[in-house]
């Protein structure tokens, strides 16, 4: 009977929302980290590691429900009932760090850490539930000047990628003095949070959305190309109005900007402080010779979580490419963050002021790899010695070492298979020379050679015998001492 029961096997599938990393691009982009890394440690900044699971309640206010954990982020009950979130960014991971260890931190504490976040949130074309980030905060100080360096390194870091200036830029601007704007309308106090945010959230999207779509979001609200309908802020016209002109304040000059917000802020105490942050912040970029090329006052810029108290920044590609279906790609930004005074008080109950920035890892590799500016990714296939006879496992395997400590990649062949499936083996894998020592070559002493890609090329033009022996040129013996000077040439002249 249980011979008749037909066995139960899982589906192969990969998780809505996720995505498969192949070799290349994993190669390129750990060579994208190194180059930022080398930026960022050179601003003194120091590495640091987080687990990618916190207690649900560290993770703070800031996520999209509060109420119910499982909205926004992914979470579980441990053996204790309590419950579990797999981080979704590394600010707050890093609050909760400094909170544990501040007797041992040296104030300001500068780090930085790079790795995947995770969000319950619904998947999109380039939108996917884990992505990689790389961030960088300054922990201890409330001098403007901590925001400006921030700022400085992420234009400094664009550029060492390679990116030229003109074809970038870091736009800057400052919560409180969007606040201040909001208090003009009557958007102010503990009991108009979630309408802030909602407006906050809806100024956020302006480049994905444009000015209407922001404008539906600050009203009513909005239904997306799927039906879904997103509740807005519901302010009136006016209201409407008095938000839109702040997001459409920006002008030629960071002075005029400037002046521009100082009128706008009008009497607000909360305003005109933010107004002030961002002229001292001016200065040092003009003193440090950081032009309105690289970094500009953008009054549009607001950022979406609601944990940022001061300044608010973001990077933005300003280039165009074209992908593989020759269609026309805007990039838009590749980074963003601000200074957030009160995280670290969520545990400590005392402030911390702090400022960091985060870059969408995947994002700008992306960018990057459409504009022909990412390293290749690509690493040299290894060299695969075939095993002829498995009574001289030890012999193929050291003309594996003997290749390995010349600092050439290669790989004894370990599956069970005859020659003509590990010829295979060897071209799937895109090797670029496979090493065959048969009884025959084990007797004259002798190791023969095989360029498979040389190969492939000349015996696609055969048509003769004449033709097949010039084939054969692609395959050569050497004495089995000069193997490893005889794979190195032959790599030297690919």
């Amino acid at each position: 009977m249980s011979a008749n029961i037909k066995q139960q096997r899982p589906k192969a599938r990969l998780a809505k929302g996720f995505r498969d990393v192949d070799p290349d691009e994993v190669r390129g982009v750990k060579r994208m980290l190194r180059v930022i890394e080398e930026v960022f440690e050179a601003y003194g900044f120091e590495p640091l590691e987080l687990p990618f699971i916190e207690y649900t309640d560290a993770l703070g206010k800031f996520l999209p429900d509060q109420d119910r954990p499982n909205e926004g982020v992914f979470s579980f009950q441990d053996e204790d009932e309590q419950w579990l979130s797999l981080r979704y960014d590394l600010t707050a991971p890093l609050a909760r760090y400094v909170a544990e260890n501040q007797q041992a931190l040296p104030t300001p504490y500068r780090g930085y850490r790079q790795g995947w976040v995770f969000r319950n949130e619904k998947p999109g074309p380039g939108r996917f539930r884990q992505f990689m980030q790389f961030d960088a905060d300054t922990v201890g100080s409330a001098s403007p000047s901590a925001d400006a360096e921030v700022c400085m390194m992420v234009a400094d870091t664009m550029e060492k990628l390679g990116i030229r200036r003109g074809d970038y830029v870091v736009k800057v601007n400052n919560r409180k003095v969007l606040d201040g704007v909001l208090e003009a309308i009557g958007v102010a106090g503990p009991e108009s949070e979630a309408r802030r945010m909602t407006v906050l959230r809806a100024i956020d999207k302006l480049d994905r959305l444009g000015v209407q779509g922001v404008r539906e979001l600050l009203g009513k609200g909005r239904k997306d190309e799927s039906g879904d309908f997103t509740k807005g802020a519901e302010l009136d016209q006016a209201a409407i109005d008095c938000v839109a002109g702040f997001v459409d304040a920006g002008a030629a000059t960071r002075d005029a900007t400037l002046k521009r917000l100082a009128e706008l802020v009008g009497a607000s105490e909360r305003g005109r402080a933010g107004v002030q942050e961002l002229e001292e912040m001016a200065k040092l970029f003009a003193a440090a010779g950081y032009a309105e090329d690289r970094i500009k006052i953008d009054p549009a810029v607001v950022r979406g979580l609601g944990y940022y108290t001061g300044p608010v920044f973001e990077c933005e590609l300003l280039m165009e490419a074209r992908n593989d279906e020759g269609q026309l790609v805007r990039f838009g930004s590749v980074g963003g963050g601000g200074r957030y005074d009160d995280l670290v008080a969520r545990f400590t109950g005392q402030q911390v002021p702090a400022t960091g920035f985060s870059i969408g890892v995947s994002r700008l590799y992306s960018a990057l790899k459409l504009l022909g500016r990412a390293e290749e990714g690509k690493a040299l296939a290894p060299v695969v010695v075939l095993v002829m006879d498995r009574e001289r496992l030890g012999d193929y395997q050291r003309m594996v070492s003997a290749l390995r400590d010349a600092g050439i990649r290669a790989e004894m062949y370990v599956g069970t298979s005859g020659m003509k499936a590990q010829m295979k083996y060897a071209d799937k894998r895109g090797s670029p020379l496979v090493v065959i020592q048969g009884g025959d070559e084990k007797a004259k002493g002798e190791v023969q050679i095989k360029d498979l890609a040389l190969g492939a090329k000349l015996a696609s033009g055969v048509e003769s015998r004449a033709d097949y022996k010039d084939a054969r040129l692609a395959q050569f013996s050497v004495p089995e001492g000069d193997l490893v000077k005889a794979v190195r040439e032959a790599l030297a002249r690919k």
